[in-house]
């Protein structure tokens, strides 16, 4: 498994702060039936207290109503992964082309995923040893620097406020 140069996510970033900020779509969506399995599906259901449907995030230790559904932004996974096939190796549910950071979308904003409809939550999505073994310590570094913590390049949690159906290719709106 290959991991990447600091220097080509920074290389990115421009591209990654390219994203659209009202108006973007669904590039990938990942459930996690067990922890360390991915399964990339073209559609799923979302629900309020059961996330993903499929995903065991309800079945795991302590699930916060503030992390149903984990959500990345697309052009960042793609710097750090490569290949989209290794994309679900960082975790995530759903990953967007959309710009999530903190100004444009800040906690206790709304944003439309197909007909689902989801909060930000304030809960800080941060990297761990996992993504650091994945995608290497510069990757995690730069996820978790003062502009990878304000843009969310990890990602953002959200909660489910009304249940509905996701599909790759929805388009993402903010509510």
């Amino acid at each position: 498994m290959s991991q990447r140069a600091l220097a080509e996510p920074e290389d990115g970033l421009a591209h990654i702060l390219g994203s659209p900020r009202d108006d973007g779509t669904v590039e990938m969506i990942v459930r996690r039936p067990s922890v360390d399995e991915r399964e990339i599906v073209e559609r799923a259901r979302i629900e309020p207290g059961s996330g993903l449907e499929g995903d065991s995030w309800g079945s795991r230790p302590h699930p916060s109503h503030e992390a149903e559904i984990t959500v990345m932004n697309a052009r960042c996974v793609a710097i750090l992964a490569g290949d989209e096939d290794r994309w679900p190796l960082a975790g995530d549910q759903l990953y967007v082309d959309m710009d999530i950071g903190v100004e444009n979308l800040p906690p206790g904003s709304r944003i439309r995923v197909g007909t689902a409809l989801l909060e930000v939550s304030a809960r800080p999505h941060t990297g761990c040893t996992k993504f650091s073994a994945r995608f290497g310590d510069e990757a995690l570094a730069f996820v978790n620097s003062d502009v990878g913590k304000t843009m969310r390049l990890r990602g953002m949690n959200c909660r489910v406020v009304e249940g509905g159906e996701v599909r790759v290719g929805d388009r993402v709106t903010k509510s």
